[in-house]
């Protein structure tokens, strides 16, 4: 279980200080959650704060009953937090066998290393032995990171706004792994995203505006709201997309 206690994250605004995020206190113990508000709200800045490429001004986090607010990025990774940037990192030389051997920690065999490509549907004789470069589009490598967070078998993962640079053939495919990494999850996982699609996929999930939790709920109770703002719901949200 992963505990916020009243996280507050400021930063220096030319003279003056801006409070990114307010005294955010929640829980979260579900296995699949969306976080979802209008831009500057503050969900991606909890996403790093999670992962801990950002250290909150004040407050505690803490994972399993651990304070791991002073813990960096590589420190929570080893206690099984990953995070998936907007934008994928390639690596000139490197092929996919060797990302996905080094995301699981051990040494794996090339029939291993294929069957966690088959589980974000790609071929896996297609993919293998290609170095992670240029010659990769976005959809393919945010499914070759989701491929290494399964061989990682993680706690908890953190995806941050993984719709943003692909196009709608990556997107579709891109939903049908969610759809299917959420069957086969053993985690949590937590996703950053505008997208209606995606958040359908959550279990839960969480509204930050402002800086602050608006509200954290079953998705059939929030979503309904954020499609219907003439009914009480968010005028920032329209179709597929936010717009604020």
């Amino acid at each position: 279980m992963l505990e916020l206690k009243n996280i507050s994250f400021e930063v220096n605004d030319k003279e003056d200080k801006k409070e990114i995020l307010k005294d955010v206190t929640v829980k979260i113990d579900d296995r699949f959650i969306a976080i979802t508000g209008p831009n500057g709200g503050g969900k991606s800045t909890l996403a790093k704060i999670i992962a801990g490429i950002e250290r909150p001004t004040r407050g505690s986090i803490l994972l399993d009953g651990v304070d791991i607010t002073e813990k960096n990025i590589t420190e929570r990774a080893r206690l099984g937090i990953s995070y998936a940037f907007q934008q994928p990192v390639r690596f000139k030389g490197i092929t996919v066998k060797d990302v996905i051997t080094l995301a699981a920690g051990k040494h794996i065999c090339t029939k291993e290393a294929c069957t966690y490509l088959s589980e974000v549907g790609l071929c896996a004789k297609d993919y293998i032995d290609r170095e992670v470069n240029e010659s990769l589009s976005g959809g393919e490598l945010k499914r070759i990171e989701i491929a290494m967070t399964i061989a990682r078998g993680t706690k908890l993962t953190v995806f941050d706004e993984p719709e943003a640079g692909i196009d709608l053939w990556s997107f579709q495919n891109l939903i049908k792994v969610f759809e299917k990494l959420y069957k086969s999850v053993k985690g949590s996982v937590i996703i950053i995203s505008h997208q209606e699609r995606i958040l359908n996929v959550a279990e839960k999930i969480i509204l930050v505006s402002k800086g602050r939790i608006q509200e954290y709920d079953d998705k059939n109770k929030i979503l309904p709201k954020l499609l219907n703002p003439a009914k009480g719901g968010c005028k920032f949200y329209k179709g597929d997309a936010y717009h604020g």
